[in-house]
């Protein structure tokens, strides 16, 4: 049985952070529903575990988490060799479809580091923490994918 305290905890963290969470899955499953499901995982996850005491740290272990089931999944998804071919964003339009279509055909670690630099302002030290490797390689890791990026909207 969960105290007040927990309750409330867990409450504040799905507010704060399931957008971030779903984005993350998002970027694995490329289905809502899938999405959702890792959403879900991720915070029964925190659930099970001892609070956190700094929110950076909360948000970097959920944003892990997350990368984590999402890369559960892609595994799933081979062994039972079904193919998701199309990335679709949920937050997808017209305007944007070049963008979200040239952000597909990145790497995963490409797509991650951009990901968390622009998206959740996330610093390379601290991305390195979060998707391993040295903060040195991350901030090589976003200055090629960056490029690789301006080279799809380019063509």
């Amino acid at each position: 049985m969960m105290n007040s305290s927990s309750e409330k905890y867990i409450e504040n963290a799905v507010n704060r952070y399931s957008d971030t969470v779903f984005r993350v899955a998002f970027q694995y499953t490329r289905d809502r529903s899938d999405a959702e499901d890792i959403v879900q995982e991720v915070f029964l996850r925190l659930f099970k575990r001892s609070p956190f005491t700094d929110e950076n740290g909360l948000k970097a272990w959920l944003i892990r988490v997350a990368i984590n089931k999402g890369k559960d999944f892609i595994r799933a998804q081979k062994r039972r060799r079904e193919a998701v071919f199309n990335y679709v964003s949920p937050i997808r339009t017209d305007s944007h479809s070049e963008v979200f279509d040239a952000l597909a055909k990145l790497p995963e670690q490409d797509r991650n580091a951009l990901y968390l630099h622009y998206y959740e302002g996330y610093t390379a030290r601290e991305i390195s923490g979060i998707i391993g490797g040295s903060e040195r390689a991350v901030t090589k890791r976003i200055c090629r994918a960056r490029e690789k990026l301006k080279n799809y909207l380019e063509e």
